[in-house]
């Protein structure tokens, strides 16, 4: 797991207390993207937490986006968010 993985791991982790969380980075996916270039990495994540019960996807998203702060202007360029409560949906 790269420097970067560990990063997003444990701020989703801190924030949601995940029954499940899985990150994978498809950077090498592309490659010569001006992201890319600039250091960004593009990651799937799915996020399965009960602190997503009752809210909306956007309410998640925005969730996600708050709990990984600043790695949203550095270390992320791209990010595909799969956030649910367990069971729920």
């Amino acid at each position: 797991m790269s420097e970067r993985e560990k990063l997003i791991t444990e701020r989703l982790t801190a924030a949601f207390s995940p029954v499940l969380l899985e990150l994978v980075d498809e950077s090498h996916k592309h490659a010569g993207h001006p992201g890319a270039r600039a250091g960004g990495g593009h990651f799937v994540v799915t996020v399965v937490s009960d602190a997503f019960a009752g809210k909306t996807p956007l309410q998640r998203h925005r969730m996600v986006y708050d709990a990984l702060g600043d790695l949203m202007k550095t270390e992320i360029h791209a990010l595909s968010i799969s956030a649910r409560a367990p069971a729920t949906d």
